[in-house]
Formats: structure tokens, sequence, C-alpha cells
């Protein structure tokens, strides 16, 4: 075999050719750091978020073919690139030669916020116009599948995308054959009144058009090589690893017989992740390249055989033709295939993964593997001995020696049979998200009956996720064979199955009982399934469905996505070039588009710079008896560890009021606290010497991770929180009726997209440093740093451009690791930087505090609450960070929309052995609204009145008081109400989900309203557009720099809403103080340009350089009294959301949502729809699908997009309607406009409300008519268990105390 002396491949039309490269190397480092193209992003490193995503097209000499597909640019290996062409964000388009179209829709439609995501999203749908010219809206969905955004709430980005559809604009669900934006136009006010309100937020007449001809082309150079180049088998040899490319299938077998350990990697995405997440490591990889007889179909008269290699995107393709070119029942397991591939992880990772490697990684979720199994498919091995065929069957998934692949064995292709006549099989599968997430239970399932009877003949049942690999229940199906297919064939199955596919209670990945009930739960739709075919079939002798059970085999409710949004237009009396109230884009928007706009880390690197990593601690509670350094040090490239020690005297530093630990080296008192820094020449030397940091550890009692285990050890944080209005013990006297009740809310993980960023800069004289942070506190930073180092704080300027996403978890972590990192630089004069991976960031930083709500409420018949005593009990973690402020702004918001004339409420945060949770979006709010509207839905339901007539009656009227007796004016919220009832046509699909529900046993809907009264003033703007309003200069003027403590002192935190408030008041100071000085000068020459007037004032010697100063709202609250004016005006709200369930499954999709909002007077209506869209899209997130899960000893598990989940494009409302109320003035806000970018969070309990009315719709037809418990998330676990029937029944149960939990509910 030759040493392949060099890689050649291109990126964005430049050749590339590498003369010693390293197999280690991932594109994503390479194109960033080598070829210094940061447009493409780290968001990460495990191929589940879709920010890397870039396009690689190769070219196919055999079929003559270039193919483009989207890939993870972190999981793909640079060696596996010889003779491909990578695009990346920098190649399709620029500010500076011209921009590419998509790249303009995107940002002129406003689907970029933070930007972090945006070069990713815009490569997926690039590299799709690439493929489709012009694509469905289902193909632009499809190939979004693979990107998270956690900021826009999606709706804008499908905006612009639907603007390549072929049919643009309309939601292509044609209900009736009407459209259903035709419907609403009926709706609309009358003709004059038309002209006010606008539905667009674009206009697509000026969108540059998409021209396929202005493409980069594929270079040529590379087809030459495909057609010419001899076929030789390249080898790269790195210092710990070898990388083997052969081009046939003899050198294949060669590299495989030399080193059968080795293993065969074509896309990487199995591999990878274990080698980054898992620690292993492969001294030699094989990856085939290009060879024909793995990458083949072949459709013979009875058999489909697929070659190994082919991606899984090929096979969905392949499945797709065949199913069109054969007959129905010929058919039955391809079509199941193509189901799993549809929502088998995202595009990127299907175009890379290929079906050997799903086969034969084997892992336990895999969806693929349990169809085979029960299809009976053979697998083709090939080795230097010879051929070999082996079945697809349980003791191959098993690995059992005999039926499994010999070390020098490579699986060439699959062989899948026809289904026969009479012969039926399914899949099925549920996740924690409907698509891109792994299977909590998959399932494959087959049965085959003799001619025209409904005997039992064959039977194959197989599960994935229930066990260490996908299990088969042979045994149950041989004992039902010759039974006939009914109700007591179906009762013995499920009892056998049972009994066959058992769990232990402490299995990993916990949810067992909800495991052991999909097992059943499955099985009788495969059971219902195969009736309705055979009914079908032979009309006469099969007993048909009752229609209620009909609805057991119908997907959840889906449709295109169609949204209409509305605000009033802008008075006419404002200047034509008055940006104020228009939807302006985002100032970044086209660099976000573009790549170009940089990141922390985006920063080229400095002379000499150093990199940090963290060593965190691997207990919650725990002394540290000893730290050996000496290994990691002694490794190449280590410069320094940075421990306490060295940090004496400023290892602490008192954030609000608590002071906290830099780093710890006696005790550590949650998993993920910073025990020591390891200061190397590179990220990669940085992060292995962290790992040979040796840290023994002595357990210390007690170990408190839950608010249960806080108030059983009192474990809190001084002092408690009261509030108290009237006179709640005895308004309890008169009541009519009293309960009691709880409810628990999960916390939720920020997820900003970009992890936290610092680098810092020596300046080399007067002991002067920057620092360059992702922060929402820049001040703070440049206290703590200044802190750390014994300096004055104008030594140390903190600079912020721009931040990828924060949502509250970019301020106090972020300044202990700047401190650190900032020491570390001091010390060496160098530059240190510091970038968190995914999983440490979310290890290390915390997130929402968990609650526990505790309530009783005292009413009366009619639903008026009289009095309502309640308890907030919080989850704080390990610090106090925020926690206090959080549990009083919990307190101050708690009754949300409600007046309770006598109102008591305690809030405690509790001290655990959990990273120290902080501030996220909402503030408490999120959590303590739920409590209160979780008593009101159970008032309702014990008055025996609709949840949204107790809510309408305890509502606050128009001019009231707020238990801090604090005057209120809820006209605006009652407006609200009102129109959000209209514009959903409440009462009409009220009545349509009841009939819905009536008619469906086995799906339900479930509507709720639910109302926002937010106050905002305790304590990012369109500055641009106040600079042009009050400067009236055109926006096109107007650059914004970074915020930096060099030119603004003494900022406020961004957040909580204010943002705009302060800053913006701010501007318009500073614009008024510079229009008073230019005045005469004006007077002279009214109609001058600004260029005159400046030109004019430079030569009187008038200074046009301004401060403005705004500092902040008046705020008082006194907690001794439980009186003050703590905020400065109330956001109000309504968000109506409709939900099907599944109850056999738990899944659950949106199928519309209504908001209305009182904005004020919006000065950016795009900018507030899309922070009302991305709040309500993360509150959905929090109240149904965002899951953290801790094990018994505080371990975090979900440390990425794999294990957790937010939102998708595909959980996004089916229809979303926005409407914000007609401007109101209000008093001393900027240009009477509020602010929104926490309040809409809480809408998304609209969602788990509704889901809430659909359960208890399934038990009451149930017969369970008992108040009905659910806490927060409301997963598929928490949906299908609260339907109760006969499987939830059938399953074992495990005592508690039996058995150890995988992991602990927080």
């Amino acid at each position: 075999m030759d040493r392949a002396v060099e890689l050649l491949f291109y990126v964005n039309g430049r050749k590339v050719i590498e003369k010693n490269v390293d197999p280690e190397t991932m594109l994503l480092p390479y194109l960033r750091k080598k070829l210094r193209l940061t447009g493409t992003k780290y968001g990460c490193g495990t191929g589940g978020c879709g920010a890397c995503t870039v396009m690689i097209s190769r070219y196919n000499p055999t079929i003559k073919r270039i193919s483009h597909h989207a890939a993870n640019a972190c999981l793909i290996p640079i060696c596996s690139l010889y003779g491909a062409a990578v695009t990346t964000i920098e190649g399709i388009g620029s500010t500076k030669t011209r921009i590419h179209p998509v790249q303009e829709r995107i940002a002129k439609c406003h689907g970029t916020q933070c930007g972090f995501c945006t070069p990713g999203m815009v490569m997926s749908i690039y590299t799709l116009l690439r493929n489709h010219p012009e694509p469905s809206l289902e193909q632009l969905t499809d190939a979004l599948g693979g990107n998270l955004c956690r900021c826009t709430g999606y709706r804008p980005i499908i905006d612009a995308c639907k603007t390549f559809c072929k049919t643009s604009g309309c939601c292509q669900s044609r209900e009736n054959g009407v459209c259903y934006l035709d419907q609403e136009i009926n709706e609309l006010p009358e003709l004059e009144e038309v002209n006010k309100i606008s539905l667009k937020l674009f206009s697509e007449e000026e969108f540059l058009p998409l021209d396929p001809t202005q493409e980069l082309i594929f270079p040529p150079e590379l087809m030459i090589m495909a057609e010419k180049q001899p076929q030789r088998t390249r080898i790269f040899g790195g210092d710990r690893m070898t990388w083997i490319s052969p081009t046939t299938l003899t050198a294949l077998l060669e590299a495989k017989f030399k080193y059968p350990q080795a293993p065969v990697v074509m896309g990487n995405t199995s591999v990878g992740p274990e080698m980054k997440l898992k620690g292993v490591f492969h001294p030699v990889i094989i990856s085939p390249d290009g060879i024909e007889e793995l990458n083949f179909a072949n459709c013979s008269h009875n058999e489909l055989t697929l070659g190994a290699g082919l991606s899984l995107t090929q096979v969905k393709y392949i499945l797709g033709e065949v199913i069109q070119n054969l007959p129905e029942e010929k058919t039955r397991m391809y079509r199941a295939l193509l189901k799993h591939l549809r929502t088998l992880a995202g595009s990127q990772i299907r175009n890379m993964a290929s079906l050997g490697g799903h086969i034969v990684s084997r892992h336990l979720d895999s969806d693929l593997n349990p169809l085979l199994a029960v299809g009976n498919c053979t697998l083709n091995l090939l080795s230097k001995k010879g051929k070999r065929q082996v079945p697809l069957n349980e003791e191959f998934l098993r690995r059992s020696p005999s039926a499994d692949l010999k070390p020098e064995e490579i699986l060439i292709s699959v062989k899948i049979p026809h289904s026969r006549k009479w012969e039926f099989v399914s899949g099925f599968r549920q996740a924690q998200r409907q698509q891109n997430a792994l299977a909590v239970v998959n399932s494959g399932m087959r049965v085959f009956f003799g001619e025209g009877g409904d005997i039992i003949r064959e039977l194959s049942i197989s599960y994935g996720g229930v066990g260490p690999t996908t299990v088969c229940a042979k045994n149950s199906c041989r004992k039902l064979i010759g039974r006939p297919w009914n109700e007591e064939m179906l009762d013995v199955a499920c009892r056998l199955v049972l009994d066959e596919v058992t769990l232990p209670g402490s299995a990993p990945g916990g949810r067992v009982e909800f495991k052991r009930t999909l097992i059943v739960s499955f099985l009788f739709k495969f059971y219902l399934e195969v009736l309705q075919i055979l009914k079908r079939m032979d009309p006469v002798r099969s007993p048909g469905l009752a229609d209620k059970y009909e609805s057991a085999l119908e997907d959840l409710h889906s449709g295109h996505h169609c949204s209409t949004l509305k605000y009033e237009n802008v008075d006419s009396k404002n200047l034509p070039q008055d940006p104020i109230g228009q939807p302006i884009m985002h100032l970044s928007g086209i660099k976000h588009a573009t790549g170009e706009a940089i990141y922390c880390d985006d920063m080229p690197t400095v002379d000499q710079e150093l990199f940090l990593s963290f060593v965190t601690s691997s207990r919650a509670h725990a002394k540290i008896v000893s730290i050996d350094l000496s290994e990691a040090l002694s490794l190449p490239g280590v410069v320094d560890i940075v421990t306490e020690e060295h940090l004496r005297g400023v290892n602490s530093f008192c954030i609000l009021s608590e002071p906290e630990k830099l780093l710890r080296t006696e005790e550590v008192s949650c998993v993920g606290q910073l025990v020591c820094a390891v200061i190397a020449e590179s990220e990669v030397q940085a992060k292995q010497a962290a790992k040979r940091v040796k840290v023994v550890y002595q357990d210390l009692q007690p170990l408190i991770l839950t608010i249960e285990e806080a108030i059983q050890h009192n474990s809190f944080f001084e002092p408690e929180r009261k509030l108290e209005y009237g006179n709640v013990d005895e308004a309890f006297k008169v009541v009519d009726h009293i309960l009691e009740g709880e409810i628990h809310i999960g916390g939720q993980e920020h997820f900003y997209m970009e992890t936290q960023s610092m680098l810092v800069v020596p300046k080399g004289e007067d002991q002067e440093i920057d620092v360059y942070v992702s922060t929402q506190f820049p001040k703070y930073i440049q206290d703590i740093v200044a802190s750390t180092l014994k300096l004055p704080a104008n030594k140390v300027m903190c600079h912020v451009k721009r931040v990828g996403g924060a949502f509250g978890g970019k301020t106090y972590k972020t300044g202990i690791m700047a401190a650190i990192t900032a020491f570390a630089a001091n010390k060496h004069g160098r530059a240190v930087r510091c970038i968190l991976e995914r999983g440490e960031d979310m290890l290390i930083t915390g997130g929402r505090h968990p609650y526990l709500g505790k309530y009783k409420a005292g009413f009366m018949n009619d639903g008026r609450i009289l009095a309502l005593d309640m308890q907030h009990y919080s989850n704080g973690g390990a610090s106090l960070d925020e926690s206090l402020l959080v549990i009083e702004m919990g307190l101050l918001k708690m009754e949300n929309a409600y007046k309770f004339p006598n109102l008591r409420c305690r809030a405690w945060a509790c001290r655990t052995n959990l990273p120290s949770n902080t501030a996220l979006r909402g503030f408490g709010f999120p959590q303590a609204g739920l409590i209160t509207e979780s008593c009101i839905t159970e008032v309702a339901a014990r008055c025996g009145l609709a949840p949204e007539k107790v809510r309408m009656i305890n509502m606050y009227k128009e001019i009231d008081q707020t238990p801090y007796k604090q005057e209120i004016n809820a006209k605006n919220l009652i407006q609200c109400w009102k129109e959000c009832m209209d514009m959903s046509s409440y009462s009409l699909r009220k009545a349509a989900v009841e009939k819905f529900n009536s008619e469906n046993y086995w799906k339900k809907k479930g509507l709720a309203v639910v109302p926002l009264k937010f106050p905002v003033g305790l304590g990012s703007v369109a500055a641009g557009q106040v600079v042009s309003h009050e400067l009236r200069m055109p926006i096109s003027n107007i650059h914004l720099r970074g915020t930096s403590t060099e030119t603004v002192p003494n900022t406020n935190i961004s957040g909580g809403s204010v943002v705009a408030d302060l800053n913006g008041l701010a501007v318009k100071d500073a614009c008024q103080t510079l229009l008073k000085r230019l005045e005469p000068i004006i007077s002279k020459n009214p109609q001058g340009t600004w260029k005159d007037w400046a030109q004019a004032a430079f030569d009187e010697s008038i200074s046009l350089s301004a401060t403005g100063y705004f500092r902040g709202y008046e705020s008082n609250m006194s907690w001794e009294t439980g009186e003050g004016h703590p905020f400065e005006y109330f956001v109000y709200g309504a968000a109506c959301s409709e939900v099907e369930i599944d109850c056999l499954t738990g899944a659950h999709k949106n199928i519309r949502t209504d908001v209305v909002m009182d904005v004020g007077c919006s000065i950016n209506p795009a900018l507030d729809i899309g922070q009302i869209e991305g709040a309500f899209i993360q509150g959905m997130g929090l109240y149904t699908i965002e899951e953290l899960h801790y094990s018994p000893q505080g371990v975090l598990y979900t440390r990425g997009p794999n294990q957790y989940k937010i939102p998708a494009i595909c959980d996004i409302p089916t229809e979303l309607h926005i409407s914000l109320l007609p401007p109101s003035q209000s008093s001393n806000t900027l240009y009477s406009s509020k602010g929104l970018g926490e309040s809409g969070i809480f809408l998304g309990c609209s969602m788990f409300f509704a889901i809430h009315d659909a359960v208890n719709a399934a038990r009451q037809e149930r017969g369970l008519f008992g108040p009905l418990k659910l806490n927060s998330p409301l997963t598929p676990e928490k949906i299908r268990m609260a339907c109760e029937d006969k499987f939830t029944k059938m399953i074992p149960k495990d005592k508690p105390g039996s058995y150890v939990p995988w992991n602990v509910p927080i």
C-alpha cells in the first residue's frame, strides 16, 4: 500500500493540499482555525444542532453525476474529503462580493436574532436548493430538521424558505378546498381600517431572484481526477492514528485482514461521537471511498438488495422509488422502513450515516434494526477467505459469536425480501421529540396469515430501547402461532411479551414503566392496524374496527405551517424615512447570514495565545483529599495549572450578597464545580491534560439533591420571603370549598447556541488588560477581573461585540470563568482563550430553578377564589447566585392576571448539591405563574366550571391594586383576553374539540387559553432606529459598535426585558444633546445634508460626541411591610393553544396557537413579534419536552442536544397567529413602547393546559374522575402514564426502595 503523500480537496472553489495530515482532525476546527473560515460555527460537536452545516459535493465517474449534500463539519474527518468540494457559508456570498438570495431572504424575513445558528440554517436551505431549485414545503422543513434555533421560534425562517417554494405564502393545507388565509380575510376589519393593519413584515418584491447559473461550479480538476486517477489505497498517518482509505473491494478486504480490529467508517456518525464523548480510541480506521460494490441497489422479483455503503438518505430515496414501482402488498416492509427513515436524526446525519454502519453498530435504540430483524433479512459478508451469509436476527443483534461478523469480515450488502400477500409489517417509535431524537422505545412487527384466513402462521416482534441491544420476543411469537387474530390473542400476546421482554427498575435511561407500557401499546397498535387491513381485504369474514378506535392508527395532526401576523401601521404623519414603528431588519442580519458577523471565538488567534480548560468536580458533596497535577504538567504543550493556591486572597468575589469562591481545592458542593484550570499551547493539549489531573475525593453527608431533601434537612438560603394581602385566615372561614394541591416544575437549560466564550489579552504596559467575552453584563466582568488581578477597574476593558444567545446564562458564572482566564493571562503575560464545549457548559453553568409549589385555595361555588395560601420552594443549587432575586420576582408576579382579595405567599430558596441555578428568561415567573394557573384549573374542575370561566371571574378589573399595593390599570389585559377569545374562535373550536373527543377513543384534543400580566422594570434594543428617529437621519448612515466598558462605563445588565428601555432612553438622551448643539448650524442651512452639518460643526469646534444617560426607573419594595412600587409598567397578553395527543404513546402535536400582546407602541414590530414567538417556543419547551436528568449521585446526564431536546422545527404550531393590540400611549417608556423579551415565555403554558385538557378528556372517558395531578414538563412519558388504561394497569410495577433508580426527579 502506498502512503498517500497529500490530501487534496477544494473549499469554496479553492484547492487545498495538506502534506502531513493528522487523521484526528475534523473539518470544523480545520475550517475555523487553519483556513480562518469562521462562518461555520461550533454548537455541540456531536452533529446534534446543525450550527456547523456545510455542503459536500462529489463527482461519481460511473454515473457521471455530481451530488451535493449537507453535512455536519464537526463529525467529518478531513481525511474522508479526498476529491470532494466543500462549500461553506463564505463560499456562497458575502457583503464584499454579492449576497446569495438565501442569505438575503433569511435576513430580510427577520429569521436571525442572535445569528449564531444562521449560517447552518442558510447552508441547509442552500444545499436543498442546489438539488431542488423549487422545493416543496415538506422538503424544506425536512432539510431544516437537523438545525436548532433558540431565539426565533422558527416561523420567520420558514417564511424565508416559503419564498423559494412553488406555492409561496399559502399554507398548502386547503381545508374544505379553501386556503386558510382566504378564510381569514372575512374576519378582517372594514376596508378603511385595513390601511392601518399590516399582515407582512417584509416585501417579497424586492428579493433577488434565485439564479442557479450563478452558483460555484464543481472543480473540473476533481472530475478529471475521479475519471483518470488510478485506484489506489490512500494512507494518512498521524501521531496516534492511521487512516486507511481503500478504493477497491480487494484493497478493503486486504486492509481489514491486516487490521481486523479497525472499525470501518463511512459517515463517522457513530464512531465519531463515541470517540468524542466516551473517549473510545482507535489506532487504525478503515474508510472505504467510492467502492461500487458497497454502493448499489438491486431490486429482483422477490427481494431488494442494498449496498452497505449507501447513505440513509440514498436508502430513503431508493425505498421511495421501489414503493412506487411495486404492487402495494410487496412493499409493506419498505413502507415501514421509509416511515422510520423520515424521523431518524436530522438530514445532515442521514446524508452521512451509512446503512451498514447503522446495522453493524447495533445501538440499543437503532430505528431500522428492529424492523430488519423481523423481516427475514440476510447480511452478505465478505473476507479474504470468501463469502458468507448470516441472518439479521436476535443472535446477530446480541453479538453472539456464532452469528456475528468475524473481525476480518466486511458487510457488503443487506437482502430484504418483498412482503407476501397476507403478510403485514409495521414499525413504531416514540421519542422525546417527534423528529431528530433517539427513540425511547421502537419496534418492528410482522405477521403472516395463511391464504385468506386470520390464523397466525408466522409472527415476529422486536423492540429497541428496552435492553442493551434490539430484543426479539421469540418465545412469545412461537406460542401465538396457530391462534386467530382476535381480542383474546391480543390479551395473551401482551402478557407473554411483558414476561419475555423484561426491564429492571434500575435500567439505564430510566422511564421504566413508560417503556413497559409502550411495549404493549405498540403491540395493540399493530393488532388494530392488521385488523383494519384484513377487514379491507375480506369485509365479510373479518370483524371491523370500532369507529372510535380508528384514530389509534392515524398519525397526529400534521399540516403545512402557516402563520398570520397583525400589527398597526405607523402614523402617516411621521417622516417617510423615520424608522420608528417600521419592521426594520436586524442591523447585523445580513452579516449573520453571510457568516461575517464576528463572535468571541471567531476572533483571530493572538500571537503566542494559550488555551485554558477547566477541571471540574466529579462528586456532588465531598472533601478533596488530594490533587495530583504531575502527569498533566508533564504532557507536551502544558504551560501551567492554576489552583486555589495561586489565587490566595483573591479566590472569592461577592456576587449580590454572598461571597462565591472561584476555584475549590478543599471541598466541593456539586458536580461541575471548578477545581483547577489547565493552561496549554493548544485546545487539544489543554483538554487532554485536564483529563489527566487526578483528584481524590472523600464523600460527605448529607447529599441533598431535591427540594424535598432540602426541606427535610432544613437547607435554605436566608432569608424566607413573604407577601401578604388581606386576611387569609378569616377568608378561609367564609368560603364554600377549600382545596389543597401541589405541582412540581422541572428546571431548564439555557441552551444558548454559542457556548461560554472568552479571550483575555494583556496589553503589555501599565498592567492594562482587554477582556473579550460573550456576556450580558460587561461592568460585572470588569469588576470581578479587576478584583482578581488587584487592579483598579479602569485598567480592565471589557468588550462585547455580540452574544450568540444568553437568556440570563451569561452573567455570574461567566464572570468567574473570565476572572480565572484573566488571572492566567496576567500571570504569563500572554493572551488566553477559553471556550467551553457544549457538555462542559451544560454541566458547569446551571439553568432555570426547579420549583415545588404548594397551594391551599378557598373559593365559592361560582369559582371566585377568596383566599389563597401558597408556598414556593426553588432549588437554588450549591451557591446563592441569583436565587433570592428569582424567588422575590416569582412572589411579586405570582398572582399573574388575577385579583385574589386575601393572599399569603411564602418562598424559600433551597441550598442543594447541584450546580447553582441562575437567571433564565422569565426569572421565576414561568414557575410561579404555572403554580397559580394550576390552582385555578383545579378550582375550575372542583366547581364543574370551564377553566376560562374561572380565569375570567378572578381577573383584575380595570383600576385595581396588586398584592404589594401598587396601582394597576388592567384595561389592556381584558382587551387582550377578549381579542384572544375572538381571534381563536374559542367557543366554536371548543365545541369541535368536544365532538372530536367523543368520536375518538385513542386520540384526544385539548384547548386552553391563558392570560398574562408581566410587570417590567426592577432594576437588545433597536438602538439604530432610536438614533435615526431622534436625529432624523437615514438608518443606512448609522453604524453600531460593540459594547465596551472603554466607551460606556458602568453599563446595566442586559436582561429582564429592560434593555430597550434603559439603553434606548440613554441613546435618546445623547441624540437630544447633539441636536441641541447643532441647532444653530441646521437653522443656517436647513436644506443641508448631515455631512454638511458635521463639517460646519467641526469648523466651528462644536463637539459631536455625546454620552447619554438614563439611570433606570424609580423602583422600591419593602419586604418588611410587603408594600412598594417595584415595577414601572405591565405587559399584558393572552394565548390560546390547541393540541392533539396520542393516548397510546404520549406523543402530542400543537395544532394552533393564537397570541395577542399589548406592546404599547411598537418601535419595531418585526423585533417585537420575533421576541414573542421566540419566547413562546422556549416556554413551550420548558413546559413540554425539555427535561434534565440527574443520577442519584448528582451527575447531570443530559449534556448535549442528543440527550436534551429543545423544540425543533417539527414542534412549532402548525398554525400560529400573532396580533399586537393597537398602540396605547403609556407613561415614560421609550416612545411608549414596552419591553417584551421575557413575558412571552409564560404563554407557552397554554400548551401545558391544552395537553392537561386532552388528558382529562381521555381519563373521563375511561371513568377516572378524580383530580388530575400533572407536573411540568409534560413529556410523552407523563402524558402516556396519565392516560390510564388496561395497558398501564397490566404492566409490572416495581416497589419503591427495591431498586436504585437510574435518575432522580429534580
